[in-house]
């Protein structure tokens, strides 16, 4: 096969590398190469458990060109009142569309599916069939675009970090639905979103709560649904986001700063006589923490180290299991965060979370709209900056700030604030709709009056939170 040449060579077609690409080939005449190791794009979406569905609306999920979904309010089911969220056989099919309608069918991008990116040699970058072994190399004119850095762990691809007796019964999600023995009761492995959907698929199943044990060895603080919704509903969404910002602006110190977030539900505890340690972006409402909240049996002695037949061995001690119980492992980390690194070097680019883990796709887009109009790399990273992502109290400091700085910057740049006011990414598109709106006057308002002494207050926090080892 005779060498491609391409301006950029994406690798990875998940949910980064397709925003990327769709907002690239928008913005410029880029010819682009993308490789997966995968038959199709979406990323992690074609492993995902059956019953998973988005947190976030579909409003703000995909890329820019083309719609998720209806952009409706459900009037039924357990997301009444909410912006529709597509299950993860829904954003698959979506993705294969993106692809072949809007990607391909641009005439500017070229997949090369079940392929493994190699690496470069001689100034030449290889990628190689999964099914053959054939080595392709491909000739960049401009930049790699690394859409793997920030990678999703999910069950179905992922090594429990604990030992595991032959005769236990455990699971991931994906296997929950293919039972076919009754189990002597359920344990949930975990506290992230995984664990939470998952509780709340059994129960939905008619699993009685008692019959779910929870071993949750950091409880989470979630986001309430309610707030976190787009379009029509941006004004609620814009109030959330002033709050939080005010209280970055007046907090004496981190736990200062959870409590005014909790006091203004902002933040809320899923279970509200513990105090959380961790926050991963769980967004529920309030039925789904209410059902959550039926699991009393919940297990707060550390981390498994061992699943053993009659017993589960933690960091704090153990618990009586038994060889007919079933356990279920969502211990994978879902988005991972690794080292932040500059998003813009001057052969590569690195996708990774700018505005917030919660809108990935924006963040790749915005990358993309940056690289096809800037032409500065300094002014590009100056632009957008890596956020640390979801993570203890000291990574939601350091993820608000960055918002924060990042926030300014964008609304000094009229063409990124007109690009943003329409992208559909954007959970704030539109908010110039609804001015005559009194929750956004008074939003814009509170932000205007506390934004700028909220990064003076978060940097001193961040601080606080990472002391000096000198």
């Amino acid at each position: 096969m005779e060498a491609p040449e391409a301006d950029y060579l994406v690798v990875g077609a998940g949910a980064s590398g397709m925003a990327f690409t769709d907002t690239l080939i928008e913005e410029s005449d880029a010819d682009v190469v993308m490789v997966d190791r995968r038959a199709n794009p979406g990323g992690h979406w074609n492993d995902a458990y059956p019953f998973v569905r988005l947190h976030q609306p579909s409003a703000i999920y995909g890329v820019d060109s083309r719609r998720l979904g209806n952009d409706e309010v459900d009037e039924d089911g357990p997301n009444a009142g909410f912006y529709e969220r597509a299950t993860g056989v829904e954003i698959c099919d979506y993705y294969r569309r993106v692809l072949d309608e809007e990607l391909l069918g641009s005439g500017q991008v070229r997949f090369f599916g079940m392929s493994n990116y190699i690496g470069s040699s001689g100034g030449r970058h290889r990628f190689e069939s999964r099914l053959t072994g054939e080595t392709t190399e491909v000739e960049v004119r401009r930049r790699v675009v690394d859409a793997t850095y920030v990678e999703s762990s999910i069950p179905a691809t992922h090594t429990p970090p604990f030992d595991i007796d032959p005769d236990v019964r455990l699971v991931t999600p994906n296997e929950l639905v293919d039972l076919t023995d009754p189990a002597d009761g359920f344990t949930v492995i975990g506290a992230g979103k995984t664990s939470m959907d998952t509780c709340g698929w059994l129960l939905n199943q008619g699993v009685p709560p008692a019959e779910i044990r929870w071993i949750r060895p950091r409880d989470p603080w979630t986001t309430p649904r309610r707030k976190y919704q787009p379009l029509e509903r941006v004004p609620l969404f814009m109030e959330m986001w002033s709050l939080w910002t005010k209280a970055a602006a007046e907090a004496e110190d981190v736990p200062d700063l959870f409590r005014r977030l909790e006091a203004n539900e902002v933040l809320i505890p899923l279970d509200p006589e513990i105090e959380p340690e961790t926050y991963r972006g769980a967004i529920l409402s309030q039925d789904e923490r209410d059902d959550l909240r039926q699991i009393r049996n919940v297990i707060r002695k550390g981390y498994v180290q061992r699943l053993e037949a009659d017993r589960i061995v933690l960091d704090d001690g153990t618990v009586p299991t038994n060889p007919q119980h079933v356990h279920v492992d969502c211990t994978a980390h879902g988005v991972d965060t690794p080292p932040t690194r500059p998003i813009f070097a001057p052969d590569r680019i690195t996708l990774q979370y700018i505005h917030a883990p919660g809108v990935i796709p924006f963040s790749a887009a915005i990358t993309a709209y940056v690289e096809a109009n800037r032409d500065d790399d300094a002014e590009k990273n100056r632009l957008c900056p890596p956020n640390p992502g979801f993570g203890d109290a000291e990574k939601l400091v350091r993820q608000t700030l960055v918002i924060q700085r990042t926030l300014v910057a964008w609304q000094a740049e009229p063409d990124i604030e007109d690009w943003r006011q329409g992208c559909r990414l954007n959970i704030t598109r539109g908010m110039n709709e609804h001015l005559e709106d009194p929750r956004m006057q008074d939003a814009l308002e509170r932000i205007a009056e506390y934004q700028e002494s909220a990064i003076t207050n978060l940097e001193r926090l961040r601080e606080l939170a990472e002391p000096s080892t000198a």
